[in-house]
């Protein structure tokens, strides 16, 4: 039985959960999975596993799901407190042993899985055999393959199995159909678009095989005649029955659902056809139409065209895809249907393990780590995916077949050892059909590059030359130093990452020979940026501009300020000016590494304006030629007229120097401009604290830009971070002022301004 998660039970860890969540939600947008067809275009380390179910199935089409999500960061956001969970009789190593939660029971019988049972179910290489592969297999209605003779076969052993319908109605009086329940599921496929089998196992595995299981009986105490199928609903609760009251409740009302949505999902599920149906195609619009169109993806949530991700999970049974796919299997070889054509879907993630994750009760004190070149000796051995004979075979090889063994065993009684096959297969075989084969090792290694400088941004190959040269086909490691300043792959390129210096070492994996080579990056200036293009400025008073190096890690930050005419304004080589006398004149910024990298503001030196000339009223504060204090909600250019007091001239602009009318919004980089006969005496920037896109609103929008230039996927300009800063005491803009900003549009706390 699936378990849903207690999020009441446990609400101060599940709310820090959605915290991080909600904080990643645009990042996890703005990700988007790819889809690719075929095996060849999926990582090496999925290639040899589909190649030998390929052989015997060669009907069967595979489709990597690359969901550009890190590896880590996914184990990450599944490996909360109450996510996933495993039965309390399991071993420790598949229950998560920390202090004040082990053995804690998030529902009856259930408790929080280890990290390693995360890693290892989540990690599809662990899967990719005849059986349990079919938990990826696509679940979309397949008119050639579904069949009521497929759906009967599945129902085997359980009292679905040619069974006509009856149940009970609201009044406890019984109802009998002239229909089977292979009919009921067939045509439950047939209106969801949803594969017939899948909904023949997911009954089995949610309501087991009897018909007195109380989700379907109809005679639970009040909630009589009603049915629930697939357990939809059915959060954990420490009540009695209480997920089984929970799914009736919502096969009941929907729980509170709106009218559109219990006519689209057939609430109340007062008949068995109904619930069948009805439930049927909540499975079909929840998870299958949205990209979760497999069990794994349904159990763990890395595909949603939704947007959001890690929360929309069917079972929190973290074993639960491994246990159907052997269900689907059986159906499948019952009915004859193997040797049709099917589709997989297999997700893949970055910043995988090189070798897939071991099953948590595989104990690792069975097996001495070793990395031995051995061979075969027997004919047709079997290749299995644990180290007994009861487990999947992965494949076959026969006499002399070379592999790798990396754990040899130790175990009590039979002994078996976990190798790596030429072709990348990991698994286990029987020790008594493995002869070591006498070793040649590296003496030497010797490196060569054309140059040990390079630019950011290069990329140089590594030659590497191995001694003895029967030993050339050995492994060797290459790791640097640091990686901010240079990486280096399997293959020697070596890339310049950013400015400094870094060690790159080659060791061989089989002994402690190695050999380093010095590498330093240069980062050239490329671009200047002035956090200021237009200044307005009085005879005799100062002002500051700031220039900044691009990139950031430019080895050369020298920057040479200078004035195009000394006679009207002056600059010092700290930014600094000043006017000097009436005019217009440009102030230079270059870069001291090439002259030729430069930009300009343009300085026009004006009248003083007098104290008495202007006034600001509150909320408006001025300083240094900033205006902050305006209200979201009342920032309209007749609003703030109201509170400037002056007899001169007032010109209103966007940050597209577009001139705004009385009722357009003034929002950051918005300018109000201070004029006297057609000349602009000073210009005002305003600072709308929370819009960082200059539209004198605070929406989503301005969520997305701050979490783009968070990320360094889009870096916003000066004026821009500076609105971002909503506490405006840290050094920039940070997640805590993106959390600020969705508080605001949530109307849960405003922003002082």
């Amino acid at each position: 039985m699936r378990i849903f998660i207690n999020i009441v039970k446990y609400f101060v860890i599940i709310t820090f959960s959605i915290l991080v969540v909600t904080i990643l939600f645009y990042y996890s947008k703005v990700i988007a999975s790819t889809k690719k067809d075929g095996i060849e275009n999926f990582p090496i380390s999925y290639r040899p596993y589909l190649t030998e179910i390929s052989k015997r199935h060669p009907n069967w089409k595979f489709t990597a799901l690359y969901t550009n999500l890190d590896w880590n960061y996914v184990i990450d956001q599944e490996n909360i407190f109450g996510k996933n969970l495993v039965p309390k009789n399991y071993s420790d190593n598949w229950k998560n042993t920390k202090s004040g939660q082990y053995n804690v029971e998030v529902d009856r019988g259930w408790v929080d899985s280890s990290r390693q049972a995360v890693k290892y179910c989540m990690d599809p290489r662990n899967f990719l055999n005849d059986l349990r592969i079919f938990q990826f297999e696509t679940l979309s209605f397949d008119t050639h393959t579904n069949s009521l003779d497929g759906i009967e076969k599945i129902l085997y052993g359980t009292e679905f199995y040619n069974r006509q319908v009856s149940y009970l109605d609201i009044n406890g009086n019984t109802i009998n159909m002239n229909e089977k329940y292979s009919n009921l599921i067939l045509k439950a496929g047939q209106t969801s678009q949803v594969s017939p089998y899948h909904l023949a196992s997911r009954i089995k595995q949610e309501v087991g095989p009897f018909l007195s299981h109380s989700s379907i009986s109809g005679i639970v105490d009040g909630f009589r005649g009603l049915y629930n199928f697939y357990n939809i609903g059915a959060t954990s609760s420490a009540e009695p029955l209480g997920a089984i009251k929970n799914g009736l409740q919502y096969a009941k009302d929907g729980k509170g659902a709106s009218q559109d949505v219990k006519s689209k999902y057939l609430i109340p599920w007062n008949t068995k056809e109904k619930s069948i149906t009805g439930g049927a195609i909540f499975i079909g619009g929840s998870y299958i139409n949205v990209g979760q169109n497999c069990i794994y993806l349904q159990k763990f949530d890395v595909n949603d065209d939704r947007g959001g991700l890690f929360w929309h999970q069917y079972m929190t049974n973290v074993l639960a895809p491994y246990g159907e796919s052997k269900s689907i299997y059986s159906g499948y070889q019952k009915s004859g249907l193997l040797d049709s054509a099917m589709s997989f879907i297999i997700p893949v993630y970055e910043n995988m393990p090189e070798i897939p994750t071991q099953k948590p009760d595989i104990n690792s004190n069975d097996f001495i780590q070793e990395n031995t070149k051995v061979y075969c000796n027997s004919t047709n051995v079997n290749i299995r995916t644990e180290p007994n004979t009861s487990s999947e075979i992965i494949t076959t090889i026969s006499n002399q077949y070379k592999m790798t063994r990396i754990g040899k065993g130790r175990q009590l009684g039979d002994k078996w050892d976990k190798v790596i096959l030429e072709n990348g297969i990991v698994g286990y075989i029987y020790q008594a059909y493995v002869t070591e084969i006498p070793p040649v090792q590296i003496e030497n290694i010797n490196l060569n590059i054309d140059n040990t400088t390079l630019q950011k941004g290069e990329t140089k190959t590594l030659q590497v030359t191995i001694l003895p040269k029967e030993a050339n086909s050995h492994k060797v490691i290459f790791t640097s130093s640091n990686l901010k300043v240079a990486t280096v792959d399997n293959n020697g390129n070596i890339k310049a990452v950013g400015s400094g210096e870094a060690v790159i070492t080659v060791k061989a994996e089989e002994n402690n020979i190695q050999s380093q080579i010095n590498i330093k990056v240069y980062s050239k200036v490329t671009s200047i940026n002035l956090d200021k293009k237009q200044i307005y400025l009085p005879i005799g008073e100062k002002t500051q501009i700031t220039a900044k190096i691009e990139p950031q890690d430019a080895d050369e930050k020298g920057i040479i300020y200078s004035s195009g005419n000394e006679n009207i304004a002056v600059v010092d080589q700290n930014g600094s000016i000043t006017a000097i006398q009436s005019g217009t004149v440009e102030i230079f910024a270059s870069s001291k590494e090439n002259t030729n990298i430069k930009v300009e503001c343009i300085l026009t030196v004006v009248r003083k304006i007098e104290d008495s000339e202007i006034y600001f009223e509150n909320p408006l504060k001025v300083n240094n030629l900033e205006i902050s204090g305006l209200s979201s909600k009342d920032n309209t250019v007749e609003n703030i007229i109201e509170k400037i007091m002056t007899n001169l001239d007032l010109e209103f602009v966007n940050n597209k120097d577009e001139e705004l009318k009385s009722n357009d919004l003034l929002g950051t980089d918005s300018k109000i401009r201070i004029k006297e006969d057609g000349n602009i005496l000073r210009e005002y920037n305003i600072i709308l604290y929370g819009d960082n896109n200059g539209d004198g609103k605070i929406n989503s929008v301005d969520l997305l830009v701050l979490q783009r230039h968070i990320l360094e996927i889009q870096i916003m300009q000066d004026i821009y971070i500076k609105a971002s800063n909503i506490r405006k005491t840290a050094p920039k803009p940070t997640s805590i002022d993106l959390l600020l900003i969705q508080r605001y549009i949530l109307e849960i706390k405003f922003i002082e301004q």
